[in-house]
């Protein structure tokens, strides 16, 4: 048994989870650690190619996605997002963040690609007050509650109507806020393309670069590899969803900023083109290399990064992830890039070094902040 199996083992054992897939990617060499089981009773042994649901790691390959039109020529990163999304021309903006939803004031300028690519936009989550009317708005109008069950989300269309009377808290590019604009990103993807955020991504991102069981939904083959969903309960792990249950058919509103569903080595495919310039299997370009700098580039000022809802100091955001910008812990090599899910996943990629990192289990989160078992798993990957 490995370190890694030896650090793993140890969250299976106390009952933390009931199974958990890592991996550590340094150059050619892949370390990569099955542990434990895809249920809690143990019927099925977790392996290399057991499918998660990836949750917010789902944001880098939404942000993909959005970069993949801008080097197309069919989006520009100042052109503002009303060209596709009219329902969100003339948005308001409470008077202060803790003003009533009704005491509101025009944006001061569209909305503009740029914004969403960096979760600038005005909607989202904020670092210090989740009561806020206007979040609580969101959470409600906007269905951003349902984050890991899409079964209550609206179709795109819907949902981009109710957020339009939800009013913003931040001026667009003022702010910093966590989740909305990355399922704007996913809507503005299929409204410019002209197909469906699940179409698109396969076509675009998931078959050139062989991520071939990542998607919205887990087709029936493939469902004896799909883990079940878990909560921690007063008695232990709780059942949240089923292999067969949410995840079985493609839900109506797919989600950009966390509903996807993967493996290990999808993410790693996914990560190694991004180490690569933009270039996937075979030297084949996929993502221009001025859109990977984008996307790896922290683009917050340090007022914003204070105030952002950040879990770590020394981070910033680029497109759809965090950058790291200064070395706080172990693992914290500035420019590493990536990001954690709110179902015990985290993968990110260090361009200086060339290594990737994965972990994926199958534990809710009602927020997105790194169990211990991630900080573990940083701890060790980060000894090289």
């Amino acid at each position: 048994m490995t370190e890694l199996d030896d650090l793993t083992r140890a969250y299976v054992d106390n009952g933390t989870v009931a199974g958990v897939v890592t991996l550590v990617a340094r150059g050619d060499r892949v370390e990569v650690s099955p542990v434990g089981s895809q249920d809690v009773e143990g019927r099925t042994p977790m392996a290399r190619d057991s499918i998660f649901r990836i949750a917010s790691i789902t944001k880098p390959i939404a942000a993909a996605a959005v970069l993949l039109l801008v080097d197309d020529g069919r989006l520009a990163l100042d052109d503002p997002i009303a060209n596709w999304l009219p329902e969100l021309a003339a948005p308001n903006v409470v008077r202060t963040p803790t003003s009533p939803i009704d005491d509101v004031v025009p944006a001061a300028r569209p909305i503009t690609v740029f914004d969403v690519l960096t979760s600038r936009a005005g909607w989202g989550f904020p670092a210090d007050d989740m009561t806020q009317p206007a979040v609580q708005a969101l959470f409600e109008d906007a269905q951003q509650k349902y984050g890991r069950d899409p079964r209550f989300v609206s179709p795109p269309d819907e949902w981009v109507k109710a957020l339009a009377g939800v009013p913003m808290l931040h001026q667009p590019g003022e702010a910093y806020l966590y989740n909305a604009c990355s399922n704007i990103q996913g809507v503005l993807v299929s409204r410019v393309s002209g197909q469906s955020l699940p179409e698109f991504m396969a076509e675009r991102l998931f078959e050139p670069l062989g991520m071939v069981d990542t998607g919205f939904e887990v087709p029936a083959a493939k469902l004896d590899r799909f883990t079940s969903y878990y909560q921690a309960g007063p008695g232990g792990l709780e059942l949240v969803d089923a292999p067969d249950g949410q995840w079985s058919t493609l839900p109506a509103f797919p989600s950009g900023a966390g509903g996807l569903v993967a493996t290990a080595d999808d993410w790693l495919a996914f990560a190694r083109m991004l180490l690569a310039g933009g270039s996937g299997v075979g030297g084949r370009r996929v993502v221009s290399a001025e859109s990977v700098r984008l996307m790896t580039t922290d683009h917050l000022t340090q007022e914003q990064r204070d105030a952002s809802l950040l879990f770590l100091e020394g981070q910033g955001w680029g497109f759809g992830g965090s950058v790291d910008v200064a070395r706080i812990e172990p693992w914290n090599v500035p420019g590493r890039y990536g990001w954690v899910g709110g179902t015990g996943t985290a993968a990110h990629l260090t361009p200086s070094t060339g290594a990737v990192t994965i972990l994926l289990s199958q534990l809710a989160a009602t927020t997105p902040a790194q169990p211990p078992l991630i900080n573990d798993f940083w701890t060790y990957a980060a000894r090289g």
